[in-house]
């Protein structure tokens, strides 16, 4: 060009460079394009307006996805679109592949897209060449950052070696993916295979347990920690002839060995193998290189979580027993769950323990303080303290005073800051009678579903958690399991895991166990469920906290006629539903658990009039005999009969031989009116002596027209 003429037009300079130009506005929907361009999309040579679907019609439909989010990310970034776009005829057959380079922008008035560029032809490279390394987006350096990022988060994320090697074996590179995958370890001075991915099974056998003085590039790496790349099998001939037979039949064309490196150690070597040349570029070995470590730092914390959970595993089975034997009309189901975090294994436990003579066995659930190592070696002592104490036969009161000094032996020879305490609760069973002797040490009290599904809290006497004090009492309670009913005990991981306290986490096992219709084996199944399955994401306490605890559960079932549960009940007797409660005079607060659990048992009667009536002649009842004699009350309530037709009897037993007597209160008069409620809300009454001492009993009927008495009935 000599001096003074004029440069030549810019699309004149393009044509001239077989660059066309293009200009689509998303507003308007329309797409601009020169006459190299419209040659470019397979049109006819000339400048022409196409439609947006005109133009995607052209173009392959993932090459259009990827225009759409490289334009969206250039403009976040400031930066050129740069795309590779593969263009289609009417028959769907790729005629050419061009790049187009833009500059778009945003109007964030019209919400809209404009940008103005280049397309060019470009020569569709040989898989594996350096050419062939842009990605569809254009920007191979992108596309890299984007598939180390995505394959660390996805590294980080998998939980077991297992997941490791698939994510691995998942991993699509940018522009260079291997089709063959191993990972080597180092067992002393063998290499082993820790997984592969590509091959045939049985493929590994000549490469396991190869010396890792053999000539062969992984062995190599794990020798001196640098890695290895092979870019075609002549050059893998070459470095090692001796291994090469074992290799040439897989078929590769170029191989990556990189050094598995944690911490400055060699821990291995990853192979990835590719049936096409790679070049194995600067920025290639780069993402070779970053992906090994990644992939090392998975393995290390894969390797350490299992070896926990083995560990973690392993002390579970030993502290937790096996239910040994069948019981003879019984049956009995365990579980413990551990929580969700930390050295899974707390202080819960449970134990089945067979006691001296007579077919007896001893039930205990507890809870030592703390979800860590120290806890659960106190409930790994604990358990044995126990079972060494009931197989010695003391009866329950004794066997936890007995645990409650031991417990409180090792705090005191331990570290003062760290003083523990555990709950407990420690029944002996009679398979025979159904009778239950029961100690309670600041334990939740058990709940018995009874054969027809209803479901209450047997409240029991209880003393101080074990190891506070190493003299103190553990009162006996005595409950009676009847035939078809099923005992449960548990720790308060059940109840309050999901946030919930014990009021509303009881509501949500009490729904479970009225419910359930299984055996007892899923009867256990669906209450873990309901806490750590999927229906707990759909019933929350009401506490912000959501952490969870450990939980054991113990389920005991009578037999009936038809085995346990709510089918158990005999079709040809009459349904009974009963409780039994003894109130001492030194425990007036008592009183109130009466009441509570005859409201229980009255839970589905059609009157609230009659049930309130029965909890005040209840009341009555007792606190006379609290009043007026030096005596115990023993309580039994009893309910009868087939829906709509049931009576409810209530029967207050004393030693006082002291009999009640009507009286005439004066207005102003504090007691004395008791027998007169009685008399006047009870369908019939009476009062039945006994050898020794008296009953008090009153009945009230669910059907209108039952009958009832103005006076005293027969006992």
């Amino acid at each position: 060009m000599r001096a003074g003429e004029s440069l030549p037009a810019v699309g004149e300079v393009l044509a001239s460079l077989a660059t066309g130009l293009w200009h689509w506005s998303t507003a308007t929907g329309q797409v601009t394009v020169d006459a190299e361009a419209a040659r470019l999309l397979g049109l006819p040579a000339e400048g022409t307006v196409l439609s947006e679907a005109q133009t995607r019609a052209r173009l392959h439909p993932v090459d259009w996805n990827e225009i759409t989010g490289v334009i969206q990310l250039a403009v976040a970034e400031g930066t050129l679109a740069e795309v590779r776009i593969r263009i289609m005829d009417e028959q769907g057959r790729i005629i050419r592949v061009v790049r187009s380079r833009s500059k778009p922008s945003f109007d964030p008035e019209k919400r809209a897209y404009e940008l103005i560029g280049t397309l060019q032809e470009v020569t569709e490279p040989r898989p594996g060449t350096p050419a062939g390394r842009t990605a569809v987006t254009g920007d191979w350096r992108r596309s890299r950052e984007a598939f180390l990022l995505d394959a660390g988060r996805a590294l980080a994320e998998a939980r077991s070696t297992e997941e490791v090697l698939r994510v691995a074996a998942g991993l699509a590179m940018p522009g260079f993916s291997p089709d063959g995958l191993a990972v080597f370890g180092v067992d002393g001075d063998r290499l082993t295979i820790i997984g592969h991915h590509g091959q045939q099974p049985g493929d590994e056998e000549p490469f396991t347990h190869m010396p890792v003085e053999t000539d062969y590039p992984a062995a190599e790496v794990v020798r001196t920690g640098r890695a290895v790349y092979l870019s075609s099998p002549g050059q893998y001939k070459e470095r090692y002839p001796l291994t090469w037979p074992m290799a040439a039949h897989f078929g590769r064309e170029s191989w990556a060995f990189v050094p598995l490196t944690v911490a400055g150690r060699t821990m291995g070597a990853w192979m990835a193998a590719f049936t096409h040349p790679v070049a194995f570029t600067p920025d290639e070995r780069s993402v070779l290189t970053t992906v090994a470590r990644m992939l090392a730092q998975a393995l290390t914390r894969a390797g350490a979580a299992e070896t926990q959970r083995e560990l973690t595993d392993g002390l579970q089975r030993s502290m937790l027993p096996t239910l040994g034997p069948e019981i003879p009309g019984m049956t009995l189901a365990a579980r413990y769950i551990p929580t969700g975090g930390g050295l899974q294994v707390g202080g819960d436990w449970y134990d089945m323990i067979p006691l001296p003579g007579g077919g007896r066995f001893a039930l205990v659930i507890g809870d030592v303080q703390g979800h860590d190592v120290r806890a659960a070696g106190l409930m790994g002592q604990l358990r044995i303290a126990l079972r060494a104490y009931a197989a010695e036969g003391h009866r329950p009161d004794a066997v936890l005073s007995r645990a409650s000094g031991f417990l409180h032996g090792i705090n005191q020879a331990g570290d003062d800051t760290d003083l523990r305490f555990a709950t407990c609760l420690y029944i002996e069973v009679d398979p025979v009678t159904g009778v239950l002797e029961t100690a309670r040490a600041g334990h939740l009290d058990p709940a018995v579903r009874m054969a027809d599904g209803t479901v209450m809290v047997r409240a029991t006497a209880g003393g101080l958690p074990l190891g506070i004090d190493p003299a103190a009492d553990y009162p006996t309670t005595r409950l009676a399991l009847e035939p078809g009913e099923a005992l449960m005990l548990c720790t308060d991981g059940l109840l309050e895991t999901g946030g919930h306290d014990l009021d509303t986490g009881w509501s949500r096992v009490r729904a479970i166990l009225e419910g359930h219709e299984g055996d007892l084996e899923e009867l256990a199944d669906a209450l873990v469920q309901a806490v750590h399955g999927p229906p707990s994401h759909h019933t929350p306490g009401p506490l912000a906290d959501r952490r969870g605890d450990d939980i054991a559960l113990l389920l005991l079932c009578r037999h009936g006629a038809a085995g346990c549960g709510p089918a158990a009940a005999a079709p040809v007797r009459t349904p009974v539903r009963r409780t039994m409660l003894t109130v001492a005079q030194a425990e007036p607060e008592r009183v109130a658990v009466g009441r509570q659990q005859l409201r229980e048992l009255l839970h589905d009667w059609p009157s609230s009039d009659q049930v309130d009536s029965a909890v005040l002649l209840l009341s009555e009842s007792l606190t006379n005999v609290l009043v007026h004699t030096d005596a115990d009350a023993l309580v039994v309530a009893e309910v009868t009969g087939t829906s709509g037709e049931r009576r409810i009897r209530i029967e207050v037993t004393d030693t006082s031989d002291d009999l009640p007597h009507r009286r005439r209160p004066g207005e102003l008069a504090s007691s004395g009116r008791g027998l007169v409620l009685i008399e006047l809300l009870a369908d019939t009454w009476g009062v039945a002596p006994r050898g020794e001492g008296k009953t008090i009993w009153f009945e009230l009927y669910e059907a209108d027209g039952a009958g009832g008495s103005d006076g005293p009935g027969a006992p």
